[in-house]
């Protein structure tokens, strides 16, 4: 499925922040963060007979093999920082505002992981809820962090609804990273914080003088794929077509942005377990209707074969991960055409 979005002219409406000014400084003081690699394939190009294919590899990011590792660790950071009255979070006041705060969020695994590792390092707790489609890979991975993960039966959107109640019950802070109406700020800032991937790009095709005519992103709720998008449209010097790529078993950013409002996307469990997701996010929606280009959606053996194709180009990712690639050949492209696409995750 594809559907063609047609652009307005008027200046966008975010409620979420598209600089990384903020994360950035940031990350810069935790020993963790790198630039994550972006590597020209020509040979990957030539078997998709464009002209170029750039690959962003999120698989090491941080030693959480994923790109959400920029997100929620960025979000705890921040909130414990307001919470202080903006104290650094190396003072002692830091440490003592956090030790009282419990951050609590559903999740698809990555970024349950990222909470969990954000409030490990500044000494906050965490509490990770995880729908029985998770792997219990991510669950082990995420006890490692000192977090405490409940599982709930049923689909990614229960776990979502068991998560706020869970909040409210145990005046736990929530950090979703999908939004709606009364529920913004909070993942505005894990949105922030993908836009440091952004940046990393930018900075890499400004230096070669070099820009990709497509930049392919895939989406569960769609924080990611918004956040990239508004900092492409923000920053980069050389604008690209931005398709948003999406399992055809979990359409809700396609039909939402056809239907002109947030509509679901049902369909059965998809392999592309992280971006499983049947409601999109609000802030998401909103942004990504009036910066991206193409809505496509790919189908369970088309992300599966592309695996199998990274593979073969030295990049081990997930369904998920490859997402991305799947779309190329769904899109008319041409022999001049340089796409950069993203594998968002390593194998579990």
């Amino acid at each position: 499925m594809i559907f063609e979005n047609i652009l307005s002219n008027t200046p966008p409406v975010r409620r979420f922040i598209s600089s990384a000014d903020r994360p950035i400084a940031m990350l810069q003081q935790c020993p963790a963060y790198a630039s994550t690699p972006m590597q020209n394939e020509p040979g990957l190009a030539a078997e998709l007979g464009i002209d170029q294919v750039f690959v962003k590899d999120e698989s090491k990011r941080m030693r959480l093999g994923s790109f959400k590792a920029l997100g929620g660790s960025f979000a705890v950071a921040q909130m414990i920082s307001d919470a202080g009255d903006g104290c650094n979070l190396e003072d002692d006041k830091a440490k003592h505002v956090a030790a009282n705060m419990t951050f609590v969020t559903a999740s698809a695994g990555n970024h349950g992981l990222s909470v969990a590792a954000g409030a490990r390092v500044f000494g906050a707790k965490a509490v990770i809820v995880l729908a029985s489609t998770v792997p219990e890979g991510f669950a082990d991975r995420i006890r490692s962090l000192d977090a405490k993960v409940i599982r709930v039966d049923g689909n990614y959107e229960d776990s979502v609804a068991f998560a706020r109640q869970a909040a409210d019950d145990n005046d736990w802070l929530l950090l979703a990273d999908g939004t709606w109406e009364g529920y913004v700020d909070r993942p505005a800032m894990v949105m922030e914080g993908y836009t440091v991937l952004a940046e990393e790009c930018r900075v890499e095709f400004e230096a070669m003088g070099n820009w990709p005519s497509h930049v392919l992103l895939q989406a569960g709720v769609g924080g990611f794929a918004a956040a990239i998008s508004a900092h492409i449209r923000d920053f980069w010097a050389h604008q690209p077509e931005i398709v948003i790529v999406e399992p055809e078993f979990a359409p809700c950013l396609i039909n939402s942005v056809r239907a002109g409002d947030m509509t679901r996307g049902d369909g059965e469990v998809s392999s592309m377990g992280r971006l499983d997701c049947k409601d999109a996010s609000l802030i998401a929606f909103e942004a990504l209707r009036q910066d991206a280009n193409t809505f496509i959606t790919v189908t369970e053996s088309e992300a599966k074969q592309v695996v199998e194709t990274y593979v073969k180009y030295g990049y081990q990712t997930t369904e998920s991960g490859a997402a991305s690639l799947a779309a190329i050949s769904h899109l008319n492209l041409t022999s001049e055409s340089r796409c950069l696409v993203v594998t968002t995750e390593g194998v579990d």
